[in-house]
């Protein structure tokens, strides 16, 4: 697995929104984006730097791996 890259929140949202992803909704700070098939929902905080571990749960939650994302980066 490679090592995670420092990401922003709207890096994370133009990765997700390239995987079919859209913005459902925002409250605060926090994106709540949404995938259909398959149903995957995840939240994206919007912060100028995302810590490793939430990004981490993001895309546990999205069943993408390390590559995949930095590949669509």
């Amino acid at each position: 697995m490679s090592k995670l890259p420092q990401l922003s929140g709207p890096d994370v949202v133009r990765v997700l929104q390239k995987l079919g992803f859209t913005v459902r909704r925002q409250h605060g700070s926090h994106i709540i984006m949404r995938r259909g098939d398959p149903y995957a929902q995840t939240v994206v905080p919007n912060h100028r730097q995302i810590d490793r571990g939430t990004l981490r749960a993001i895309l546990r939650q999205t069943e993408i791996t390390a590559d995949e994302l930095i590949k669509l980066l």
